[in-house]
């Protein structure tokens, strides 16, 4: 078993910045990649930002290229989400997720966190 955990969410107004944090607990040894994913009112959930554990390849949503970065610290298991030049649009409850070894979809997901962009 996999526990996420996220906090860093908030209100803030467009131009500004926030950094989203997700810390794994348990069998984060068998973890492969971890994303993020948002989830806006009304609109299903997408994916925004992931990378894969031993490459350290990074992937991003067109729509966040640029203004977001996904980082992690090993030592502490935790992965970050800084995301600069927010936009209204980008208002979400934002969900880290991990890929276990050998799995085609996402296995273990948090709680999730909600951004609030204002205009």
């Amino acid at each position: 078993q996999v526990q996420l955990v996220e906090s860093g969410g908030g209100l803030v107004q467009a131009g500004g910045s926030l950094r989203l944090s997700c810390a794994a607990s348990g069998r984060t040894f068998s973890i492969y990649s971890m994303a993020w994913f948002r989830q806006a009112p009304g609109k299903e959930r997408e994916f925004a930002a992931g990378f894969v554990r031993s490459a350290g390849n990074t992937y991003y949503a067109d729509s966040v290229k640029g203004r977001f970065t996904i980082s992690r610290d090993n030592a502490n298991d935790t992965v970050y989400l800084q995301m600069n030049n927010l936009k209204p649009e980008d208002t979400a409850v934002y969900y880290c997720a991990a890929k276990l070894t050998g799995s085609a979809l996402y296995d273990y997901w948090g709680q999730g966190t909600q951004v609030t962009v204002s205009s």
